[in-house]
């Protein structure tokens, strides 16, 4: 809504009652703080205050700056608690800027962030008291609310009183919690969601008193929470995770991967070691899709860095360790096995990319509506994560059987590993034969289902040690089998068409065909006196020759079938040939024949 529309619309006959949660989520939302742009939302504070100031004629003066305060006899319209709100809102938000500036570090811009919270503080606890006076009793609530929220920030930033602190965030929950059971949808929506907002403060609380034992996965899933009001619990969740991982890493000496037990001495890798554990703690808790796949893949991302920071202090002593052989061995068995463990990591990541597209794809295929922003899928897709999945399963069982001496739990592995990969391919050939269909090549498609629903029920057969596996192994089984049918007819339909299509081609064909319109050209017409080239100026081309040159009939050469050559009796030709004579080689005969 556009802000003199806003200003036009507030009367000075009475005060209305002010919706505060859904004003400020309104103006938060619209003016930067839906990409964390404090410094926007700030300078639009700066503008409203202005716009207020001058509509209400409530200057501080031209020359000299004149304070005028806004107490309950100066407040006699709702722009007044407007002011108020937003010099709250201002104080807030640049207190919010200033700590996406300064970080964990302590410095003069950490003492101005204070003040600027105590100041919005204040304002808040002066709006909350115009309106219990002014405004109606909803109004007032939500202001009250609206101040202890102010006013728990600030001690949380302070660290000087937690149990105000929150006693400040339970009594804004509760307001909050009770108000999102009545009103208009939009206005429920916006009560449970600051009360998401507050949890994690409260609970942050709690673990600073000592009222709970949370864990390094709870901080953890603090942190996964959103929110503008969230920003401060950022750094101080950062310094306690790491606390806490600290003392975790000194309880864990060692490592299980398969049958080894490998000791982890460097403290470093511990605490790298740890972070991943507790990452891949926080997939597995999240696994009923309570988050969505742009924060697993970004968990996923924290995990290989965690692991490859492992790796890169276990091949740092590795260099170190240059003559104990002993120690050079159990730290290439760790390098190992965190190769493997990151390996795995690696496959569960691409697993989670592969369920995306192909819950993607199902919508598509059965025409539900796209959601805004969402790519769409295509078989291809699906084809090149497979091809993926399968060469990672394929380092992974060269990594496991790379050792000289193999134990029984490594042999078992990578035999699982195989019928994880053939399972894998099993789904690249489905796919792939769906890009074939797709593309109308039913003969290479046919094929390709074929082989899937081979190559899925030799993997069913043989995964006996992952029952959801085997049970999606069994039912592309069956969706093979369908889809084959189903293209085989296809390609039956498409050949008749084909054929029959030709059949009338072929009967309509004509060597030339006699129209009305026919094209005459010069060639065809010398005898005539026509121009058979355009007039000047003309963009019609010149009608000499048609080329390339029609078809024309001409006559077949005929065929003789001479039938009658095998009965004919031909006379013989013995009496014209020349008798021989008998050549004599004695000496009578050569006598005779000098004489």
């Amino acid at each position: 809504m556009d802000t003199s529309t806003e200003d036009v619309a507030m009367v000075d006959a009475a005060l209305p009652s002010i919706g505060v949660l859904q004003l400020i989520k309104g103006a938060q939302a619209q003016h930067g703080l839906r990409h964390g742009d404090y410094q926007r939302y700030r300078r639009y504070c700066t503008a409203r205050l202005a716009r207020l100031y001058k509509s209400l004629n409530f200057t501080h003066g031209k020359g000299k700056y004149v304070k005028k305060p806004i107490t309950e006899a100066t407040v006699t319209n709702v722009r007044y608690l407007h002011i108020v709100l937003y010099l709250a809102e201002r104080a807030w938000s640049y207190a919010m800027e200033l700590k996406q500036a300064t970080g964990t570090g302590s410095s003069r811009k950490r003492i101005h962030l204070i003040r600027r919270l105590a100041k919005a503080a204040r304002w808040g606890e002066l709006f909350s008291q115009l309106c219990t006076s002014k405004a109606d009793s909803r109004t007032a609530l939500e202001a009250a609310a609206y101040a202890a929220y102010m006013k728990g920030n600030l001690l949380l930033e302070r660290e000087d009183d937690w149990d105000v602190a929150l006693k400040n965030f339970k009594n804004a929950r509760a307001v909050y919690e009770e108000l999102g059971k009545y009103g208009d949808v939009e206005n429920q929506v916006l009560c449970r969601q600051r009360v998401e907002e507050l949890d994690p403060s409260i609970r942050y609380c709690n673990y600073k008193m000592g009222n709970v034992n949370i864990q390094g996965s709870d901080l953890l899933d603090l942190r996964n929470q959103e929110g503008p009001g969230l920003d401060l619990l950022q750094s101080k969740l950062q310094a306690v995770i790491e606390e806490a991982r600290s003392k975790q890493a000194v309880t864990i000496t060692q490592l299980e991967w398969l049958e080894y037990k490998l000791p982890v001495n460097n403290e470093k890798t511990r605490l790298c070691i740890v972070k991943g554990q507790e990452l891949e703690k926080d997939t597995v808790e999240s696994s009923s899709d309570s988050l969505t796949t742009e924060k697993k893949l970004a968990v996923y991302d924290k995990i290989f860095v965690a692991y490859q920071d492992a790796k890169r202090h276990i091949r740092d002593d590795l260099v170190r360790a240059v003559s104990t052989e002993d120690v050079k061995e159990e730290l290439t068995l760790l390098d190992k096995a965190v190769s493997s463990i990151l390996l795995q990591r690696t496959i569960d990541r691409n697993l989670v990319l592969v369920a995306g597209a192909k819950a993607r794809l199902t919508k598509q295929q059965q025409g539900s509506r796209e959601e805004k922003g969402e790519k769409p899928a295509k078989p291809e897709d699906l084809v090149r994560l497979y091809d993926i999945l399968y060469q990672n399963v394929s380092d992974l069982i060269d990594l496991t059987t790379s050792g000289r001496e193999q134990k029984a739990s490594e042999v078992a592995f990578a035999k699982e590993l195989e019928v994880r990969r053939e399972a894998f391919q099993a789904e690249r050939c489905f796919y792939l034969a769906q890009f074939y269909s797709v593309a109308s090549k039913f003969p290479e498609a046919y094929l390709l289902f074929k082989r899937s629903e081979q190559r899925a029920d030799s993997a069913a057969k043989k995964l006996t040690f992952d029952k959801s596996l085997r049970q999606e192994a069994q039912q592309l089984k069956e969706r093979s089998r369908g889809e084959a049918s189903l293209v085989h007819a296809r390609a039956v339909a498409d050949d008749s068409k084909v054929h029959e299509s030709l059949q009338k081609g072929v009967a309509s064909m004509k060597l030339k065909e006699q129209t009305s319109n026919e094209v005459q050209f010069l060639v065809d017409n010398l005898e005539k006196f026509e121009a058979f080239v355009g007039a000047s100026g003309s963009k019609d081309p010149p009608r000499i020759a048609q080329i390339p040159p029609p078809f024309q009939s001409v006559p077949c050469r005929p065929i003789v079938l001479d039938t009658a050559l095998t009965t004919l009796e031909f006379p013989s030709l013995q009496g014209r040939l020349k008798k021989l004579e008998k050549k004599s080689s004695s000496f009578f005969g050569l006598w005779n024949r000098g004489k």
